[in-house]
């Protein structure tokens, strides 16, 4: 699946918002709580650690991509048009 770009950058911009304080101050990282509960679910390896990256379990991973195929994926423009109810 290809995904549209223009989409990507409005989800991170979105999740960035979500996680702001102090009037649109926000960490990079993601935020930490939310990482923890994905752990929990068994969809991640555990994000405390000295480590700046985290795996997804086979799981994750799947169903990850089926969120940013349905979220994120570029449509035909026949698609587009039918989604959009005209």
């Amino acid at each position: 699946m290809e995904y549209d770009d223009k989409l990507i950058e409005e989800a991170v911009l979105a999740l960035l918002a979500a996680f702001s304080f102090d009037n649109g101050n926000t960490w990079k990282g993601f935020d930490f709580e939310t990482m923890n509960r994905l752990h929990e679910q068994g969809l991640i390896s555990n994000p405390v650690n000295k480590n700046k990256s985290i795996w997804l379990t086979a799981e994750g991973l799947e169903r990850g991509r089926q969120i940013a195929d349905r979220l994120l994926g570029v449509r035909p423009q026949a698609e587009q048009v039918s989604d959009s109810g005209t």
